[in-house]
């Protein structure tokens, strides 16, 4: 009887391990390449489906570093930024950096770089 219970043990904790490993095998992480030139982004509206994301930022000979910020929409402030959208490093001239992975829901958010002083772009979320 023991042996009955150590074996089932032992199978039911393989199965919970095996659908942990199959959850993260299917979690597709997506990258966005985004652009900055002087003063502006060059993708002025990005359309995306519920997910997971890499954001990656070009600074295309902007002359300064750059950044990143991802907020919900009609959220402003410090308080509101995704932190996990941030890139890793500030994105020096003729160079790209990423982001951390983000998990965005169904709605709007804006973008903009705050050093490069763009204007505040719109991501949906479908």
């Amino acid at each position: 009887m023991k042996k009955v219970i150590a074996i089932l043990v032992v199978l039911v904790g393989f199965a919970f391990n095996t659908n942990a490993q199959d959850k993260m095998k299917k979690e597709t992480v997506k990258t966005v390449a985004l652009e900055q030139t002087k003063g502006e982004f060059t993708q002025k509206q990005i359309t995306l489906s519920e997910g997971t994301y890499i954001f990656e930022v070009a600074n295309n000979n902007v002359g300064t570093d750059v950044g990143f910020v991802l907020q919900p929409k009609g959220k402003s402030g410090q308080a509101n930024h995704i932190k996990e959208a941030y890139v890793k490093a500030l994105v020096k001239n003729n160079t790209k950096q990423t982001s951390n992975k983000v998990t965005l829901k169904k709605g709007e958010y804006t973008y903009f770089c705050p050093l490069n002083k763009t204007p505040e772009y719109t991501l949906i979320v479908e």
